[in-house]
């Protein structure tokens, strides 16, 4: 039986724009921002920044000498939130409907900047922020590993108290979800942009087929 649903946050909760995000580091003064930006995992500051090596200022101050010019917390934030697209209410309402079913956790790699804004009331219309549709968030720079490591994944089952038999994990990176595979969780790996509320569904019913959750009766649009 399916206890808990993990879920990624960007590309998954949130669709990424990885070029947009490019062209706003660009903007910034930060000439190969395209070479050094990835939609999964990053490298160089912007792993150690997500990794929990570097402090948001540390970052900043780093990203500035790579710039030329000194640069404020608000403007690289901004940056960082180039690479989001404006938040699916349809989602979040679904994840909300999901709760009252499963256990919802977030384990995302992820920054300080993201999180200002996604665990705010501007993440959404709705004026929710993301830690008010899941259990917990599990983010990277506050754990120091980034997915695919298991370290990080190892540190949610325990904190948790989860079994990954019992959990769906919903990720859209394909080493993460090899991972996740070869711990024992059920996995889904949706395409970035694209509305995987029914397939969800589906998924749930195929691992569940008599479990009597008002999930599975839920018609497209409807959440």
């Amino acid at each position: 039986m399916i206890k808990n649903i993990v879920f990624d946050f960007g590309g998954v909760i949130v669709d990424i724009d990885r070029d947009k995000a490019v062209q706003a580091f660009i903007e910034l003064g930060l000439a190969d921002a395209d070479t050094r930006l990835d939609k999964y995992h990053q490298t160089g500051i912007f792993q150690e920044l997500e990794e929990g090596k570097l402090s948001a200022d540390e970052f900043r101050k780093q990203l500035g000498n790579l710039c030329g010019r000194e640069l404020t917390m608000e403007e690289t934030k901004q940056a960082w939130l180039g690479f989001f697209n404006e938040v699916d209410l349809r989602k979040l309402d679904y994840i909300l409907e999901l709760r009252k079913s499963y256990r919802v956790y977030v384990l995302s790699n992820t920054n300080p900047f993201v999180m200002s804004w996604a665990c705010s009331s501007d993440f959404s219309s709705r004026k929710m922020p993301l830690n008010a549709y899941c259990d917990k968030l599990y983010l990277s720079y506050q754990l120091g590993h980034t997915k695919p490591a298991p370290e990080i994944f190892d540190f949610m089952i325990k904190d948790c108290n989860i079994i990954p038999s019992e959990t769906l994990f919903v990720d859209d990176g394909a080493s993460n979800i090899q991972i996740g595979k070869k711990l024992g969780f059920e996995t889904f790996q949706p395409e970035n942009g694209t509305d995987w509320r029914e397939e969800l569904t589906s998924i749930l019913k195929i691992i569940e087929p008599t479990r009597d959750n008002q999930i599975y009766a839920a018609k497209e649009g409807r959440l």
